[in-house]
């Protein structure tokens, strides 16, 4: 039987792996196991905070709306509360962005909402 040689699979695996790396600081783009350690735990870091960067949107969308409505004289609760029983489905993404655009079009949603908590 003919010898199996894997010379040229570990290769291509290890130059993948140290691409990857590149940028990283010391050993860690250079030598082949440090790398592939570093491209790993990078791999979680970006994975996890994939999911955090909506929770931090929403957060940040909830502020500017908060600030805004504020202005207005209606706090955020409030605010969502009476959007709610008007029965307006706009999302926060939409609403934190006429805050900081349209600061008229934001006030009719607020002046909607306020009637709505009136009645």
């Amino acid at each position: 039987m003919a010898r199996i040689k894997r010379g040229v699979a570990s290769h291509k695996r290890h130059k993948k792996v140290l691409n990857r790396a590149e940028g990283f600081r010391g050993t860690r783009n250079r030598l082949f196991k440090r790398a592939n350690e570093a491209v790993m735990r990078a791999g979680q870091y970006a994975y996890r905070d994939r999911r955090n960067r909506k929770r931090d949107m929403r957060r940040l969308w909830i502020t500017r709306i908060n600030a805004a409505s504020r202005e207005h004289g209606l706090p955020y609760g409030r605010f969502i509360e009476g959007l709610t029983r008007a029965g307006v489905q706009v999302d926060r993404k939409i609403l934190a962005d006429l805050a900081v655009r349209d600061n008229a079009a934001f006030a009719k949603f607020v002046d909607l909402a306020k009637n709505q908590l009136s009645q």
